[in-house]
């Protein structure tokens, strides 16, 4: 026999009825950013190409020449790339590519200055500096999300804000730490030895939030594609 209204199959819970499976009347959709909007758990393979060149292009700035230091760690654009890294890519993937070339030199490959690699880097100078980088492309990223997705004028100047924020919160604090406990140097020596890398960082970050804006109004997707949840 028919079907009534009452008899019909009714779809299950968290199906959409419409033509394209979406939810609620015709014509919704979901936009990343509202409430209740599913949330992407996995990288695409686009993600993990994004990771691997920035991983790549995060080594081929660490083994340009760097200008030598009496303390033993060069001034090199490494952070210029962790904080370019970040900004572009979000926390998330902004620490797998810099936690990727951190791993890659560890393991013994020469992506560190002065074509250095493996475990022994970690008893040197520099080893603070190195091990905050991830951590720095983290709360980079994080900090840009932010302004991102509040700002829509004076964006260069709060990436830089947030990138020099980073630098001395999250790098300057642990590269001081691993002057002291490596280089056996006092607190004071390796503060003072550790102000030499601050005008270049301050170059630095202001360089890579003008060309993170430069990349989001070229590429406008970049800036708001899954921010949070990366």
């Amino acid at each position: 026999m028919n079907n009534t209204s009452a008899d019909a199959p009714r779809p299950l819970s968290g199906t959409g009825s419409g033509p394209h499976g979406s939810h609620g009347s015709p014509g919704s959709h979901w936009s990343p950013g509202s409430p209740g909007a599913p949330s992407r758990s996995r990288w695409t393979s686009a993600d993990l190409s994004l990771i691997a060149v920035f991983a790549a292009l995060t080594a081929v700035f660490s083994i340009l020449p760097g200008v030598p230091l009496g303390a033993g760690v060069p001034i090199t654009l490494q952070t210029l790339a962790v904080m370019l890294t970040g900004m572009l890519l979000g926390s998330g993937r902004g620490a797998a590519a810099v936690g990727l070339f951190l791993a890659a030199g560890l393991a013994g490959l020469p992506v560190f200055s002065g074509f250095r690699g493996g475990l022994g880097v970690l008893a040197g100078p520099s080893a603070g500096y190195l091990l905050s980088f991830p951590v720095a492309a983290a709360v980079v990223g994080l900090l840009s999300g932010l302004v991102l997705r509040r700002v829509r004028r004076g964006r260069t100047v709060l990436l830089f804000a947030a990138g020099l924020a980073t630098s001395f919160a999250v790098v300057h604090p642990a590269g001081i730490a691993g002057l002291m406990l490596n280089g056996h140097l006092s607190f004071p020596a390796a503060l003072a030895a550790d102000m030499a890398f601050w005008p270049g960082d301050v170059l630095k970050n202001l360089f890579a939030a003008a060309v993170a804006v430069s990349v989001f109004k070229a590429f406008p997707r970049m800036a708001v594609r899954d921010r949070g949840a990366r």
